[in-house]
């Protein structure tokens, strides 16, 4: 099997046979995810009420019960007390263990993802050794402190302080920091300080003692993620010994991005089970709410919403564990090849940082709309306090803000693209070129056989690869370097890619389930795949013709959109109410999210 690098699925045509998918876990990480899933319904779905009521101590409970499972320790290495499980089974635990309520999902992965993660991945072999145990089995909780009043988005801009003192043994570190999850609880800090006039920050590890000049505010009050402990956090001169300096000076800044890279597929994966839940809940509804004497499941306004809830789960699962084994496959590659497990794993996830960013606005926005059809068709009910529709809603919210803002992770997929293209990672310009020479000229009318499972499709998809190369070039070529500044390009740009690399992935596992298990066993999977196709096509037109009349005039305008034109049409355009229909039967039939 070929192991492919980040962003070149833009460039280069996969194969079925090389794509993960949730089809092919292993015994072992069915048995995980089982267990996963049963500590949640037993734990935690039936006290959804008690997160509600901010009840923080219960949050902190159900955290040591996860520590006890050994579920905090998935990703920790076998030295440091930890299970040391790749990347798929890590994504896979915190998917299921995340879908009942955002309030135990956000401390779960502040607490795994970057409360514990830093050290392992940058900790000198004292500091791992003195602190990643206690993470691991949940004797102690882990926090992380970026975030303040005046350095959001721009992380790099924080005015916390790490002063050395004379004697050269500590630094004295004063500062504000705020939207601390986990604080109320935790035993240690991963904080964020410049030295000096430093150009970047440095990350540094802190214990948290009250008599050491660390104060908090209340818990915040929040819109969603109620029981999740949220707090500002305030040093005084706290003293931090130099040797709990997190990697070399001013490195805070890279540690902090590397962290959020692997943050972010995370999220997206935490984001699945939810999907999951709202979608069986909502089926459930509609099967059991009677009006005008007829189960309103049977009502196409009502399907139309099922239909679509689903095939986002579907595409939001394909797409994050495609990713999630390229980037195992990655760290398993650098680790035959000599490279220590931190390396391994830094190396790994920031190769695939392009897909970590996709995911992470892709499946934090098809979450969101799915509590809010989920709330429509409990129409009144969705509501009330009463059904668990309102609180998913709520939850989800937070998911487009954190790990970087949406916003920021659509600019930074393209600008990463762009970087690589100029590294020489991943060849844009000779594609992009090829595209250009296209257009030239004269455009097959030759009938092609489409007789094959998806050949139509898979050719759709080429096409959509040469509608962004053409608008993306385009672009860089117009603004060059400049590109950053024009903001609505890239985010338009964006789009076109999140939605190529997510149909391509829905495609590619139906195929390959199709393959393994027969088309006829698959036709709801197929009738996703397509549908989820259509509507892709549908934004990338939307979203390539809003960038070419903004930035293209006269002859290039026009060649431009004509390309457009032919890159996303159809030559047999598929039932989409049909393709619909295909899917809510079946979920309707199962009454639950049934693939």
């Amino acid at each position: 099997m070929e192991i492919t690098r980040g962003g070149q699925f833009l460039v280069k045509e996969t194969k079925c046979e090389d794509v993960f998918t949730p089809e092919d876990f292993s015994e072992e990480q069915i048995m995980m995810r089982d267990s996963v899933k049963e500590f949640v319904d037993k734990e935690i779905w039936p006290n959804k009420n008690r997160f509600e009521a901010k009840d923080y101590a219960f949050t902190e409970e159900m955290m040591r019960k996860a520590g006890e499972m050994g579920f905090l320790s998935v990703a920790v290495p076998e030295a440091y007390g930890g299970m040391g499980m790749g990347f798929v089974d890590t994504c896979l635990v915190c998917d299921y263990i995340s879908g009942a309520t955002g309030s135990f999902s956000t401390a779960f992965g502040a607490h795994t993802g970057i409360g514990t993660m830093p050290i392992t991945l940058y900790g000198t072999e004292a500091q791992k050794q003195k602190y990643v145990p206690k993470l691991a089995s949940g004797e102690w909780f882990g926090a992380y402190c970026l975030t303040e009043p005046g350095a959001g988005s721009d992380a790099n801009s924080g005015k916390t302080k790490a002063v050395l003192s004379e004697d050269g043994t500590h630094y004295k570190i004063t500062g504000q920091k705020m939207w601390i999850s986990n604080a109320g609880f935790c035993s240690l800090f991963i904080v964020f300080a410049r030295i000096e006039d430093d150009k970047n920050i440095t990350g540094f590890i802190v214990e948290n003692d009250p008599s050491n000049g660390i104060t908090m505010n209340e818990e915040e009050h929040k819109l969603g993620i109620r029981a999740s402990s949220t707090r500002q956090v305030f040093f005084a001169d706290t003293k931090v010994p130099v040797e709990n300096m997190l990697a070399g000076r001013g490195e805070g800044f890279k540690i902090a991005m590397n962290a959020l890279n692997v943050g972010r597929i995370k999220l997206a994966a935490a984001c699945l089970d939810a999907q999951r839940r709202v979608t069986s809940n909502a089926v459930n509804y509609a099967n059991e709410r009677v009006q005008f004497n007829t189960p309103i499941a049977q009502f196409g306004a009502i399907r139309y919403k099922l239909a679509e809830m689903a095939t986002s789960a579907y595409a939001g699962e394909s797409a994050t564990y495609r990713a999630a084994k390229d980037i195992e496959n990655r760290i398993k590659l650098r680790e035959a090849e000599g490279t220590s497990h931190q390396e391994a794993e830094l190396k790994g996830v920031e190769e695939f940082a392009i897909e970590c960013s996709i995911l992470k606005v892709a499946v934090s926005e098809d979450v969101q709309n799915c509590a809010d059809e989920g709330i429509q068709i409990y129409g009144g009910m969705g509501f009330s306090e009463d059904t668990p529709m309102e609180s998913a809603w709520r939850d989800a919210r937070i998911a487009r803000i954190y790990e970087g803002t949406n916003e920021i992770n659509r600019m930074l997929s393209v600008g990463m693209l762009i970087k690589k293209a100029m590294k020489g990672h991943v060849d844009l310009l000779g594609p992009a070129s090829k595209v250009q020479e296209e257009l030239m000229g004269i455009p097959s009318f030759d009938t092609p056989d489409y007789s094959e499972l998806f050949a139509e499709e898979k050719e759709l998809i080429g096409k959509l690869k040469k509608a962004f190369l053409m608008v993306a070039g385009g672009a860089v070529q117009k603004y060059g370097m400049d590109l950053d500044a024009h903001q609505q390009l890239l985010m338009a740009a964006a789009d076109m890619l999140i939605e190529i690399y997510m149909a391509e992935s829905t495609l590619l596992r139906t195929e390959k389930m199709a393959k393994a298990q027969g088309e006829d066993k698959v036709k709801e999977q197929i009738a996703m795949a397509k549908l989820y196709l259509y509507k892709a096509v549908d934004i990338i037109n939307q979203k390539g013709k809003e960038s070419i009349i903004s930035f293209a005039e006269g002859d290039e305008q026009r060649m431009m959109l004509m390309g457009l034109r032919r890159f996303t049409k159809y030559t047999n355009m598929p039932n989409i109410v049909g393709l619909r229909e295909t899917i809510t039967a079946k979920l309707v039939a199962e009454n639950s999210y049934c693939f």
